[in-house]
């Protein structure tokens, strides 16, 4: 537990912007944009089923296991550009009427031309774990990232569900939750996953309000974050 609260301040350092408005980028990367080119696949929407569950009583998190065939550039779908950045080891796919932006703390970051709040962003942080479920149990851990992390002091933090999949011998965490305040509150997915001596977190957010319209397309998102191994 003290490795986890270790790297939960490091994480805290980079990740404590809620929204879609700062200003700079560290770890700037040359991506590479490769545009759509086949069909959207999406989830219809009555059949999802969110079961809300309050943090501060986490303990009847669901988990869902996911095995996933690697398949990113060979298979856009529609409407999706990608972003590779082999130089820092990792890629995932975005909305492609969505610009490129800096955002303090994080290496890469895409946002909504019109409407606020709407935005992904990638970070990642050094540490000498080499498997995110190095972390201990998801439940405990994503708890704690959520509560301790990207929540701010006027936040009310909310876990809708929790996934773990595995591509090409790498294991992430994806789980989708809610942070709200008086007056507005944020929806978000975040994947998170350890390769290269380096905690990655994909973090792709979007107005509460907007979200049940916007829900299966950001999922895309989050379920596209992948990491590949650096070469010297």
């Amino acid at each position: 537990m003290a490795g986890l609260q270790s790297l939960i301040c490091s994480v805290s350092k980079q990740l404590i912007a809620p929204n879609c408005t700062a200003p700079a980028r560290l770890n700037g990367a040359s991506p590479s944009v490769v545009n759509a080119s086949s069909g959207e696949s999406s989830v219809d929407e009555k059949n999802v089923t969110k079961r809300r569950l309050a943090l501060f009583g986490a303990g009847a998190l669901a988990t869902s296991l996911l095995k996933t065939t690697p398949a990113f550039a060979e298979d856009i779908p529609e409407n999706y550009k990608s972003y590779v950045d082999a130089k820092d080891g990792y890629s995932y796919l975005y909305p492609s009427d969505w610009r490129d932006f800096d955002f303090l703390g994080h290496d890469s970051a895409f946002k909504d031309r019109n409407v606020a709040l709407q935005c992904v962003r990638v970070g990642f942080v050094p540490t000498e774990k080499t498997d995110i479920r190095d972390l201990g149990p998801m439940d405990e851990a994503i708890f704690n990232l959520v509560n301790n992390v990207y929540a701010a002091p006027n936040q009310t933090p909310m876990i809708y569900d929790m996934q773990e999949r595995t591509v090409d011998g790498k294991n992430y965490w994806t789980f989708e939750y809610d942070l709200e305040a008086p007056g507005y509150g944020v929806s978000a997915f975040a994947t998170v996953a350890i390769g290269n001596g380096r905690y990655y977190t994909l973090i792709v957010t979007a107005n509460e309000r907007r979200w049940s319209r916007l829900r299966n397309r950001l999922k895309v998102v989050a379920d596209s974050f992948k990491i590949s191994d650096l070469t010297a």
